[in-house]
């Protein structure tokens, strides 16, 4: 079946589900960009690793088997996490004691290069909690996207996670859910946001090359659907539970409405 959402399904930004469909889609809008370039580029898909605690971890809920144990101590000693009971002057024993766990995350994103030069023109990034909510994630991610702004090379940011800080802009403009931002270099500090809720469809945008070269039509929305069908993601969701991260009050009641015409939620 299809997704019953307009634009971006918000419970397929379940930390549960979220790896698997940023590298989904970073594949497919690489095979789709593909298509559409001359034998001048190629694409790449390139990996990021990050280094998280376990605070960092648990903050963005990635489901790795020694945070989860950690979330069930948590819950069945809930003061024991919270606060370590000293030994008396007289006791003189050791305590146990809770370190941070270092993990090792690795993240995809796509540059388009020139094939004769090996020149970077366009970078991809596909926004993940680790850098809208995780202390080095975002300092990381920040650190690089200050650099490609400062350099001759376009870039595509995709933000389709409501949780988290977005990212700055200087212009104010209104809090929507979702963000496209296209930074084409030579028009640099002038850019292209694309700014949309869970209720409409994900517009689409075309992807910078250099100066003057026609660019390419990319229907972001497309590709999702066509994921969400080939993942079989409906036959894991569950429509009956709210979304997590949950939406805001109005947008639940226009959610479950959707549903329940869709025949997804009783």
């Amino acid at each position: 079946m299809s997704s019953p959402f307009p634009g971006m399904n918000p419970y397929l930004e379940n930390p549960d589900l979220w790896s698997e469909v940023h590298h989904r889609l970073i594949t497919a809008i690489a095979d789709n960009i593909e298509s559409h370039l001359s034998e001048k580029y190629r694409v790449a898909i390139e990996k990021r690793t990050y280094r998280l605690d376990t605070e960092d971890s648990l903050l963005i809920g990635i489901p790795d088997v020694a945070i989860l144990s950690v979330k069930q101590e948590q819950k069945s000693n809930i003061n024991q996490t919270a606060i370590a009971i000293l030994p008396t002057e007289t006791e003189n024993k050791a305590i146990t004691v809770t370190l941070p766990l270092p993990l090792e995350i690795k993240e995809g994103y796509l540059e388009i290069r020139e094939v004769s030069t090996g020149r970077v023109v366009t970078i991809i990034e596909i926004l993940s909690p680790t850098n809208k909510k995780t202390k080095e994630g975002r300092k990381s991610y920040l650190d690089k996207r200050e650099k490609i702004l400062q350099s001759d090379t376009n870039l595509v940011e995709i933000d389709l996670i409501r949780n988290g800080e977005k990212m700055p802009i200087v212009t104010r403009v209104a809090d929507t859910d979702y963000r496209i931002l296209i930074v084409r270099s030579y028009l640099f500090p002038s850019a292209q946001l694309f700014a949309f809720s869970v209720k409409q469809a994900i517009p689409n945008f075309t992807i910078p090359l250099q100066q003057g070269e026609e660019e390419i039509e990319l229907n972001l929305q497309h590709l999702l659907l066509g994921i969400y069908e080939r993942a079989r993601f409906d036959l894991t969701l569950d429509y009956h539970i709210p979304p997590v991260p949950d939406l805001l009050a109005e947008d639940r009641e226009w959610m479950d409405i959707l549903l329940k015409e869709q025949g997804r939620r009783e």
